[in-house]
């Protein structure tokens, strides 16, 4: 596995590489998650480059940017073991050189779901992801399900500027419990931890009711509610009904419907999600 840590690096050797490049982007702290989807790139790609870049410009000023894990050494270890061709991993100022003011906002779905909460923060995903893209030139971008949000401002992100890259998401990976595997996982205690798997809980309550017949999405989220308010380990941020596409909420569930949940738990910010087919295929 070749190692670049500058857009220069990483440019001479991407111009060295022939064939359909896959590339996924992640802030490090791998886990399963992030390996299915290198392991997606390669059965679609012949070659897969991987970017390890915590990204400040999606972090509030009382997020956990300062403490947010990064075990480069660890990561690169998996990276190496799945075959991963290059690693890209550079430091905030050769990203962001010369003092950058130009950005990358994808209006009407940025301040939607994570984006209420976190005022900027898609921005400063779709900023450093176009950087990324035009850095690398991939025929393709993986992405997690677990990010659904995130999934569908990107899509609409090169569909607006023409960007030549076919955007795949990968399903949600989760524990043998049902939490969906998260960097942050690791902030929780064990008590925590325990307390953390209401947010699947609170999902699967929403899709056994749809699959009973509910189609009202505000009698869905009552009732995901009524699960979460069980667990006072649990702070609710948001649970909606949303179009998977536009993110634009849903009140009768007659097409696909993506269901988001966002929860603290301690001072660790989850999300997770299902998607609700109408034709109650799920």
């Amino acid at each position: 596995m070749k190692i670049a840590k500058t857009v220069e690096e990483v440019r001479n050797i991407r111009a060295m590489i022939r064939g359909r490049v896959g590339f996924v982007p992640t802030m490090g702290a791998l886990h399963e998650g992030h390996l299915s989807l290198v392991r997606l790139a390669r059965s679609q790609c012949d070659s897969v480059v991987v970017s390890i870049f915590v990204n400040p410009l999606q972090f509030g000023p009382t997020e956990d940017l300062a403490r947010y894990p990064r075990p480069l050494e660890r990561d690169c270890e998996l990276l190496e073991r799945e075959a991963v061709d290059v690693l890209f991993a550079p430091s905030v100022d050769d990203v962001y050189a010369g003092n950058a003011v130009t950005y990358v906002t994808v209006e009407g779905m940025s301040d939607r779901l994570c984006g209420k909460s976190r005022p900027g923060h898609f921005r400063g995903v779709t900023t450093v992801v176009a950087k990324l893209f035009h850095i690398v030139e991939p025929a393709k971008g993986f992405f997690g399900q677990k990010d659904a949000a995130q999934c569908a401002i990107i899509r609409r992100m090169v569909r607006d500027l023409n960007f030549p890259i076919q955007i795949v998401v990968g399903p949600i990976v989760r524990e043998v419990d049902g939490l969906a595997m998260s960097s942050r996982n690791v902030y929780l205690s064990p008590e925590q931890r325990k307390s953390a798997l209401v947010l699947h809980r609170v999902l699967r309550e929403m899709k056994a009711q749809f699959d009973r017949g509910e189609r009202n999405s505000s009698r869905l989220v009552e009732a995901g509610k009524q699960v979460l308010a069980q667990e006072p380990a649990a702070r609710l941020d948001y649970l909606e009904a949303v179009d998977p596409e536009t993110l634009e909420p849903v009140n009768e569930i007659h097409r696909d419907t993506l269901l988001a949940v966002a929860a603290f738990v301690g001072s660790t910010r989850l999300i997770d999600n299902v998607v609700l087919w109408a034709g109650n295929k799920s």
